[in-house]
């Protein structure tokens, strides 16, 4: 069976991506998106996905096959095309001793959205193609400012918008690991301390594909009136994603995801947030919305939702936090 895509208008695209009659994207349904993936076998298993997925997200095997599968068969489909590429413009320059860079995937979206558990579905999915890829997966949190220096200038209200992020070893990173780079390390996070873990790293060494998942990692940057080079962590992507959804349900996620925390990691004394496990759930959840409105939908709405139409590609969620509609911009 053969599925045309839509070229549709700007109201048909989520959000308003685009004004006027014209859109850069062809738009599927999820029914129609997931006819895409042919012949592309299943290889993640129940278990497997419930391990992948992160706290109170219900993505299945069901979901998997409706979208990750033929979007897996999408990025394999890039990767080839850029390996082959590669291999046209060696020949060009004549350049035998020049080697393959990763290709490198970007995953932005709001918090609660669901990228942490799309970006770990890819890596697995794509790591157990038929090739048998390296594929390492890098979170942006690494790069935050660690507390004390955001203590120190007043911006742990600001956590997660970009000023909170250390922009110059996050590029140096990308350009090590763009310059083919072995053992190219990156600062490690950690969710319970809500703090970088001082002298420790993850090392990325030369993989086929590297998945770089963060809330800004679209964004862009002021260029100089003297057209020097201003690199932005966008330019280092081959394919990017923008996780997307309505405000008011990634609203609720949120709220709901902190409650969860509640009474499960929060508990653990060592934890940033252990002083809301002993409060009343009111009081829990007052404190959930206040961090929403006060830092994290002045981040969705100042940098992170205008950088959804830079995406190559944009999943649309809905209420029950699966994908409805699948944005494959045109080549």
């Amino acid at each position: 069976m053969t599925i045309a895509a839509k070229d549709i208008d700007a109201a048909d695209l989520p959000g308003n991506l685009q004004g006027g009659d014209y859109s850069p994207y062809h738009v599927f349904s999820a029914e129609e998106w997931s006819r895409f993936r042919a012949d592309t076998p299943l290889t993640l298993t129940a278990d497997e996905v419930q391990r992948l997925r992160s706290l109170n997200d219900p993505v299945d095997l069901g979901e998997v096959r409706r979208i990750y599968l033929s979007l897996s068969r999408l990025l394999s489909a890039h990767v080839e095309a850029s390996q082959i590429l590669f291999q046209q413009r060696k020949r060009f320059l004549s350049m035998s001793d020049e080697t393959k860079t990763p290709f490198v995937i970007g995953i932005a979206g709001s918090v609660a959205v669901g990228k942490s558990t799309t970006a770990r579905i890819l890596a697995e999915l794509l790591a157990r193609w038929p090739s048998s890829p390296k594929v390492d997966l890098i979170t942006t949190d690494g790069f935050l400012y660690p507390n004390a220096i955001l203590q120190r200038e007043n911006m742990m209200d600001r956590k997660g918008f970009p000023e909170s992020y250390d922009i110059g070893a996050l590029l140096r990173f990308l350009s090590a690991i763009k310059a083919g780079q072995p053992n190219v390390k990156a600062p490690t996070y950690s969710h319970l301390t809500y703090d970088v873990i001082p002298d420790r790293f993850q090392t990325i060494d030369r993989p086929d594909i590297l998945i770089f998942e963060g809330i800004n990692v679209l964004q862009s940057r002021n260029l100089p009136a003297d057209g020097k080079i201003v690199p932005m962590v966008s330019d280092f992507f081959d394919f990017s994603i923008y996780i997307d959804a309505d405000e008011n349900l990634i609203h609720s996620w949120y709220v709901s995801r902190f409650m969860r925390l509640r009474e499960t990691a929060f508990k653990d004394p060592q934890s940033f947030f252990h002083r809301y496990a002993t409060i009343s759930e009111d009081a829990a959840r007052a404190i959930a919305e206040g961090l929403w409105h006060n830092i994290n939908l002045k981040n969705l709405h100042q940098n992170i939702l205008p950088t959804r139409p830079r995406a190559d590609l944009i999943l649309q969620k809905g209420p029950n936090h699966l994908t409805q509609t699948v944005a494959l911009r045109k080549l």
